[in-house]
């Protein structure tokens, strides 16, 4: 067995891992036959932490997607302790470069940051899915300070 010299690092016997950002881990829909939807965002901060949001409302092609926003809204706000609110101005579906995008505009409060936030997804099957992934690419920059000072 070779000798240590002296002042050399040694292996950390525990590794601690820490996220400078949320994972997006999960997403579901389930529609009623009653016309009614409920959409489910989970999101991970350190191994075993899941944080989930949730909306529901009634079913149609612009409202699902905004439920699915919604969704990942109520997640962030409960990962902030609503310490960060959103207010979702918009969610539209455009239709550019031969591929569907959605773009999410939200209003912030409670962080120094822009007020006004754009986020965009490129979906190309699931706009609800796609709605909710738009919400998260536009506060990751709020998110990552948030994390950081916390």
């Amino acid at each position: 067995m070779p000798d240590r010299e002296a002042g050399a690092p040694r292996a950390a016997s525990s590794t601690v891992v820490r996220r400078e950002r949320l994972r997006f881990t999960g997403f579901s829909l389930e529609r009623s036959p009653s016309g009614r939807v409920s959409c489910q965002v989970t999101l991970e901060f350190s191994p075993g932490e899941s944080i989930t949001g949730r909306a529901e409302g009634q079913a149609s092609p612009a409202g699902d997607s905004r439920l699915g926003a919604e969704a990942a809204i109520r997640a962030l706000e409960a990962f902030t302790e609503r310490a960060i609110t959103f207010e979702l101005v918009g969610v539209k579906v455009v239709r550019a470069f031969d591929a569907n995008v959605v773009i999410t505009s939200l209003i912030q409060r409670g962080d120094d940051g822009p007020d006004r936030l754009l986020g965009c997804y490129l979906a190309d099957g699931d706009m609800v899915r796609g709605a909710a992934l738009a919400v998260l690419n536009a506060t990751n920059r709020i998110l990552g300070n948030y994390i950081t000072a916390r």
